[in-house]
């Protein structure tokens, strides 16, 4: 795990343990790590989530819970709209014929190659 997910990761599980949620949790998260995205908070959420380590029912649940929401919203913000937008109107499918391919000469006047011209 790279140092950066590191202080991620333990800025949440402490900031989780303090019982902050949500808003409150990402602010902490982010004025601890300036540098955190959304996407990187997510991945250390995961982290958070499958370590062993942490066991506290609602540390788990809080974590989870922004995992999830900032999940959603990097998703919201282009992948449903460009979704959307493309099947209101689709177009035709090109269909793809399939072209039987020629043996190579080559391999037919192999020595090796049983003799296919004489009868």
């Amino acid at each position: 795990m790279s140092e950066k997910r590191k202080k991620i990761y333990h800025a949440l599980v402490d900031g989780a343990t303090e019982g902050l949620s949500d808003k409150a949790l990402y602010e902490f998260v982010v004025q601890r790590c300036r540098k955190a995205s959304s996407k990187k908070i997510v991945r250390a959420a995961m982290l958070a989530l499958t370590d062993p380590d942490v066991t506290d029912r609602h540390v788990l649940n809080t974590i989870f819970a922004l995992a999830i929401k900032h999940r959603i919203d990097e998703i919201g913000r282009g992948d449903l709209e460009q979704d959307d937008g493309e099947n209101e109107h689709p177009g035709p499918v090109p269909s793809r014929k399939r072209v039987k391919k020629e043996p190579d000469a080559s391999v037919l006047a192999s020595p090796a190659a049983p003799n296919l011209t004489a009868a």
